[in-house]
């Protein structure tokens, strides 16, 4: 991972982790210690009158520290990764100019690795006709057929996508718009900022009941509601937005096909799982600080690691 570790470069922090951890609420608490400014590197949080499912920040704790990538796109609208990683990079360096230290925050594993790894992205808006022709070329006569035609085109990219469809199919898109094999545009480059990365952990015997809790709660404080008022004005089920945890649950509730009962338990079991793939994800982050939120004296600890941070990699003046 092409991390930085002179002091040349102007420091960021990245508070990543499982879902329920409480990284909102401590870079909420860190404003009272830094100079800083919260981007948003949860996809669900994009997305406007999507807030208990969420976990948004609420209004008054944006007042209290500014936050970016908040509330951006309509629940219809979508936007891919090169266009986030191009928004985040332009952030920082505002940020960075006005003297103040940039802390992402967010559990998107895919979006945080491409910020601090730098990865060069082939910038190919989606293709949707392109992409239901292959879908159905796909259902029609098997996925292999695609991997095959890959192979002949990238071989690289083949070995890198298996069997994911989506990939495949992405990788075929990129290579029919450009005409060059996707494997050449993709790769890492060198930030220019010095990054901390630090993933909160917590023992699952304690997340998952806080996970648990959190999921009643949010059905308590009218998440039944928040779904079917999107779905009145218009919002298609297959929205994008709709197909995030605690919405895509509630949807065969909300047809008759299910009790809100076994909603709500396909709600905390689909979070258990993200939380076991997040998980996995940090153990192979060698570079990532894991920080146990679950101790006496974590905060402390998270100071303690940021002005160490910033001492190495002073803020611009």
């Amino acid at each position: 991972m092409p991390i930085d570790t002179t002091s040349q470069k102007p420091p960021i922090v990245v508070l990543t982790g499982p879902t329920a951890t409480g990284k909102t609420a401590a870079s909420i608490r860190l404003a009272e210690r830094f100079p800083i400014e919260v981007i948003n590197a949860d996809s669900r949080l994009f997305y406007r009158r999507m807030d208990i499912g969420t976990a948004k920040p609420s209004e008054e704790e944006r007042a209290t520290v500014p936050h970016h990538l908040v509330d951006i796109l309509e629940p219809e609208a979508s936007t891919s990764l090169a266009e986030f990683q191009d928004r985040v990079y332009e952030l920082i360096r505002a940020i960075h100019d006005r003297r103040a230290l940039p802390v992402i925050v967010g559990g998107t594993l895919q979006y945080i690795n491409a910020i601090v790894e730098g990865w060069r992205i082939p910038r190919v808006q989606p293709q949707p006709e392109l992409r239901a022709r292959l879908q159905h070329e796909a259902e029609a006569h098997g996925r292999d057929r695609l991997l095959a035609r890959l192979a002949e085109l990238d071989p690289a990219a083949a070995r890198t996508t298996g069997p994911n469809l989506r990939r495949i199919i992405r990788a075929l898109e990129v290579i029919e718009v450009t005409g060059r094999p996707i494997s050449e545009q993709q790769g890492k480059s060198e930030v220019w900022f010095a990054p901390l990365l630090i993933g909160f952990t917590m023992p699952r015997e304690m997340l998952y009941p806080r996970i648990d809790r959190r999921a009643e709660d949010q059905i308590a404080a009218g998440l039944v509601e928040e779904v079917r008022a999107l779905l009145d004005s218009g919002v298609p089920e297959t929205a994008p937005a709709l197909g995030s945890i605690g919405y895509r649950q509630l949807l065969p509730y909300l047809s008759g096909q299910q009790t809100l009962a076994e909603a709500l338990e396909r709600i905390k079991h689909d979070t258990h799982r993200l939380v076991r793939h997040q998980q996995t994800w940090l153990r192979k982050v060698p570079p990532l600080v894991e920080l146990d939120v679950s101790t006496d004296g974590w905060f402390d600890r998270l100071v303690t690691m940021i002005e160490s941070h910033l001492e190495r990699h002073p803020l611009p003046q």
